[in-house]
């Protein structure tokens, strides 16, 4: 059987080399379509369901939110594992599927069982999706450099302006904020106030609520002329809040101002974020979505980046905290100095042992046509380019040029034996 390939090779040289050329063009496409990380993404396959119910112990959203989503998430099909994490105020749920299963599949048979669920929970719980990223989609972090602003200001910022450019950045399933602290009104209230004017706090956070909002009228027609009636009740700052009516004690209004104070604060924080001892800073983390070329997506995240980067305040700027392309780059760099590296050597070798130059063109010819052919298949499989699979192939280059080396040198020996034979035959 190979006696007859190599027979057909031979008579048909040119059609094995158009074939030759397919194959590395193909190769060549291929690689361009391949993801590039620096480490093999091996995360399970898992959707996160994440709920809220802040104020509530552990145990309760053991009884009242973890274990009614696990036992409802069980039935669906291709599913491995089920998981269940309950801590104070949040619950997390990860369903793990078989890593065959496509992803965004898998997300809709999930949503599919809350959507059931949901009425098991208790009223105002709403569990979501966790973003559509693996354990290593954290591909970059940043940070503002803002000196000049509080981080209340940085943390507006980022995410009122840049975590929502990000966001359509294709390939980048969220922008998580971290640092900083979110605005808010705070109310003080005075309990002997409350207690005075006989008002509870549920009164206060129900008229609140209902005087931060527009209202809708309808059309007044004067004179041929038509006006929208509406009423425009948004707060705005401290003085709306502080002038809100709460109730009225003899035809006088008691408003908030009344019963406490209002100020301007920031939302409870269970951390901080540091930058090289210097101190706190705030920013994002960008995650990708599965199956994304990390190389591509850092890349078009960067573009954005500068194009966000006008929009900022004066004297504001963006740095990288964290960056996998340098690692990517590094990786592949380290490829390409291993393949130039070995087919010098390769072809240094053959020519001092055979002295022939055409066979150690059909040796070095070997080795790219090799690697194109490696990444049609880790195309066709799926398999990402990282430094695991680039190192396999930078040592599988040993075993394709020692194969052909002796192929070589077996047909210089049996070239050599049907000479000497027919010279014998002469003789």
């Amino acid at each position: 059987m190979v006696k007859k390939l190599i027979e057909l090779s031979l008579r048909n040289r040119y059609v094995v080399l158009l074939i030759a050329a397919g194959l590395f063009v193909w190769g060549i496409s291929a690689i361009k379509r391949n993801p590039i990380d620096a480490i093999p993404d091996l995360s399970e396959n898992q959707v996160i369901v994440y709920t809220e119910w802040m104020g509530r112990s552990p145990q309760i959203i053991e009884d009242q939110v973890t274990f009614p989503l696990v036992s409802n998430m069980q039935g669906i099909p291709k599913i491995k594992n089920v998981r269940g994490t309950s801590m104070f105020g949040m619950s997390f749920v990860y369903v793990i599927f078989e890593d065959n299963v496509d992803i965004y599949w898998a997300r809709t048979r999930v949503m599919e069982r809350l959507n059931y669920a949901q009425r098991l929970l208790p009223q105002g719980v709403t569990p979501a999706l966790g973003p559509d990223g693996t354990g290593l989609g954290h591909i970059y972090w940043y940070h503002l450099d803002a000196p000049k602003m509080d981080l209340g200001e940085q943390r507006a910022l980022q995410d009122w302006y840049l975590k929502f450019g990000l966001q359509t950045v294709p390939g980048v399933a969220e922008v998580a904020s971290f640092g900083g602290f979110e605005k808010q009104y705070q109310l003080v209230i005075d309990p002997v106030k409350l207690q005075f004017y006989n008002i509870t706090l549920m009164d206060i956070m129900n008229k609140v609520k209902a005087n931060n909002n527009d209202v809708g009228g309808s059309k007044f027609e004067m004179s041929d002329m038509a006006y929208i009636i509406r009423g425009l009740g948004y707060v705005k700052n401290i003085e709306d809040i502080e002038n809100i009516a709460l109730t009225n004690v003899n035809g006088i209004p008691v408003r908030v101002k009344d019963i406490g104070s209002v100020q301007m604060g920031g939302d409870t924080r269970l951390g901080i974020f540091d930058m090289d001892g210097t101190g706190e800073v705030v920013g994002g983390i960008v995650v990708m979505r599965y199956g994304e070329n990390a190389d591509q997506v850092i890349a078009d995240v960067k573009t954005k980046i500068k194009d966000l980067e006008r929009g900022l305040p004066e004297g504001v700027t963006i740095k990288p905290s964290y960056d996998r392309s340098t690692f990517i780059e590094a990786a592949i760099d380290n490829i390409k100095f291993k393949l130039i590296e070995e087919i010098s050597v390769v072809a240094i070798i053959v020519m001092i042992f055979l002295f022939h130059w055409r066979s150690a063109l059909s040796i070095i010819i070997q080795i790219p046509l090799t690697i194109a052919i490696s990444f049609i298949i880790l195309d066709a499989l799926g398999i990402s380019s990282n430094i695991m699979s680039l190192t396999g192939i930078a040592l599988a280059i040993g075993v394709i040029v020692d194969n052909g080396i002796i192929m070589s040198e077996n047909a210089y020996r049996s070239l050599s034996a049907w000479q000497n034979e027919r010279h014998n035959k002469k003789e």
